[in-house]
């Protein structure tokens, strides 16, 4: 491992680079989802190398040396793409998102301690990697993004458990995600409270940087979800409820949102309360019942193992089931406080929940999720 020490720079410029890395990642990310979808369209591609063009850039400007050369070549990749030289697959999703990853540690590095520990052998080894994707070689493409992508995550190499999460049939044609959370049938009432609602969490979603886009992002999947399992859960109550359900988070202490520590048992306990807050919101509103029982039971568990109340998955709605999951999903692909967080890119994450399922969420819900993230993340292999 090399140690790379930054020049003095004054540290509201490293603060503001690392928002600016944020950012990008989070627009970024919602670019993948969509591209997913529609691995061809060209605007989407385009900002998917602006953003990747921007960050090199920032970094060039404050001399971030070790980090450039691997920008470099997966700006270049990017710019095929976007010339319609090379063809979009989820490795090459992946592959950003892990770069983005390296670099935000690395900035975060500099910003607390002033230097950062880099591998400079296996940035090598990744750019040699990538330099080879090129129009020429199209057959090689997938290979040649699947050994990048390990290279900078061993832990994600093919083993059986990934295989059999991408046998789990697709729906034959991948629905799209909404571009918001709001439901398209709906009635001028229902879309005023759903309006209010949205709105009303945007400043409560600022009150931690770790929240932001938070519930647009689980509205968005719930529905599509939802509708794959063939909509068993009203889609508007649904849909307030991924709003609303960590309202009361905002009443917690900051110290205790942002401890990057192991919680103590006491804050853990009053971390818990959330729901109580959060659902108490709605219980005057009778026409939103169904979503305030929706935020009160989504962080039970199918075995009675959850909170607040320990019920058991015949007594769990339908709705909190796959909140839970969508929830879990949201926390486990977006930074956190806790250092023992670590952030996953969307297929890893997938794994992983289906690792923990048992006895913690629905296998009807489950299905569904599978079939549901199959295909938005293998969308080429479908076809």
């Amino acid at each position: 491992m090399q140690m790379f020490t930054h020049e003095d720079l004054d540290e509201d410029i490293l603060t503001d680079l690392l928002e600016e890395i944020n950012e990008l990642y989070e627009a970024s990310e919602q670019t993948l989802i969509e591209l997913e979808l529609k691995p061809e369209d060209n605007e989407l591609q385009r900002s998917l190398f602006r953003s990747i063009h921007t960050i090199k850039g920032d970094l060039g400007l404050v001399n971030f040396s070790p980090l450039i050369p691997l920008l470099q070549y997966a700006e270049d990749l990017l710019d095929y793409l976007r010339k319609g030289q090379i063809q979009y697959t989820s490795n090459m999703s992946d592959l950003v998102l892990l770069i983005m990853d390296k670099v935000k540690v690395f900035v975060q590095s500099c910003i607390q301690t002033g230097q950062a520990q880099y591998d400079e052998e296996m940035f090598k080894r990744l750019v040699e990697a990538i330099k080879h994707i090129t129009p020429e070689n199209s057959a090689d493409h997938e290979q040649l993004l699947a050994k990048a992508v390990v290279i900078l995550d061993p832990s994600l190499e093919l083993g059986d458990e990934e295989e059999n999460i991408g046998e789990i049939p697709a729906v034959t044609a991948p629905l799209s995600i909404a571009t918001a959370g709001i439901p398209k049938v709906i009635s001028n009432d229902e879309r005023e409270d759903l309006m209010f609602f949205r709105e009303l969490m945007k400043p409560i979603e600022k009150r931690s940087k770790y929240w932001e886009g938070r519930g647009d992002r689980i509205a968005k999947l719930a529905g599509y979800i939802n509708k794959i399992a063939g909509s068993p859960i009203d889609e508007v109550q649904l849909a307030v409820a991924c709003y609303m359900h960590d309202f009361g988070m905002a009443f917690m202490p900051t110290a205790v949102l942002h401890k990057q520590e192991k919680l103590e048992d006491y804050e853990f306990n009053l971390m818990r309360t959330h729901v109580y807050k959060s659902a108490r919101l709605l219980e005057n509103l009778n026409q939103w019942n169904e979503a305030r029982k929706i935020v009160m039971q989504h962080h039970e568990r199918i075995d009675g193992s959850g909170y607040p109340l320990g019920i058991k998955e015949d007594d769990i709605c339908e709705g909190a089931k796959l909140l839970a999951i969508l929830d879990t999903f949201d926390a486990i692909t977006h930074a956190r406080a806790h250092e023992s967080h670590l952030q996953r890119p969307k297929k890893k994450a997938v794994i992983e929940i289906n690792r923990i399922a048992k006895g913690q969420f629905s296998t009807k819900w489950m299905q569904a999720f599978n079939s549901g993230m199959a295909a938005l993340l293998t969308n080429e292999r479908a076809k």
